[in-house]
């Protein structure tokens, strides 16, 4: 049936850095015309004002002059082209899990991570790879770890947070310790507290990752959609002694 409404919004999970940047997470932007990016020590991405080919040639320049030359930008959902000259360092399939009756729980053995924390848990992400996490990364929403004989094993927490929603991200587990169910634990308890503020727990994973998503559907996570991952690098030559973050895996 026609309809002379106004068309559907876009949900808020099809742009997630950006609905979150516009959003909860507004303190954490930097915004150079329509382009909108997390704070370089925070997070890795980028939120285009679009998810597709309706990005502009101003976009990409606004992008490239925050990032810098040899600079990395950061996309998540990101479907159209990448513009000419910028190099594609890293892209991943993935997929976009939302909850659909997750039995969240608090843990008793879970403990708030903080900035004093970041060292160990700098640490865990470099031995495990669950995906960016930088040094104020920890500042994006509730963490919790588990600690065996004082040291940090396992951990998550959130990242991107959209109005109504929050993501879980950086779960990852110890080799010597995986095996042991604390990954499902976190992912619980971190979903108790987004629930206890009213949001909805949301996660992407690497479509590799099969072992990941299997856990996450056993807890009540659905798929909703795939997504792809990107880093473009801007083209030219970073400054000396410049360093930025890579994306690293997806997740």
């Amino acid at each position: 049936m026609w309809s002379d409404g106004p068309e559907p919004s876009p949900h808020p999970l099809d742009n997630p850095a950006r609905s979150a940047l516009t959003g909860p997470q507004a303190h954490f932007a930097e915004r150079r015309g329509r382009l909108l990016r997390y704070q370089p020590e925070v997070s890795v991405w980028v939120a285009l004002p679009g998810t597709g080919d309706d990005t502009a040639a101003e976009d990409w320049a606004d992008a490239a002059a925050l990032a810098g030359p040899g600079g990395t930008v950061g996309l998540a959902g990101y479907g159209g082209p990448s513009p000419d000259g910028w190099e594609v360092t890293f892209r991943a399939d993935g997929v976009q899990l939302v909850d659909a009756g997750v039995t969240a729980a608090p843990d008793e053995e879970a403990v708030h991570l903080g900035a004093a924390d970041v060292p160990e848990m700098l640490d865990l992400v470099e031995r495990t790879q669950p995906g960016p996490f930088l040094s104020r990364t920890v500042e994006m929403g509730t963490y919790l770890g588990i600690r065996r004989g004082g040291a940090l094993v396992a951990m998550a927490g959130e990242r991107m947070r959209p109005p109504g929603w929050s993501e879980i991200s950086a779960v990852c587990t110890a080799p010597e310790f995986r095996g042991q169910g604390l990954a499902a634990r976190l992912v619980l308890a971190v979903s108790h507290h987004i629930r206890a503020r009213g949001e909805i727990p949301f996660l992407h994973a690497a479509a590799s990752n099969t072992n990941a998503i299997r856990l996450y559907e056993s807890l009540g996570f659905r798929l909703r959609r795939k997504v792809t991952f990107l880093a473009l690098r801007v083209p030219g030559a970073p400054e000396e002694g410049d360093r930025r973050p890579s994306i690293g895996q997806a997740g």
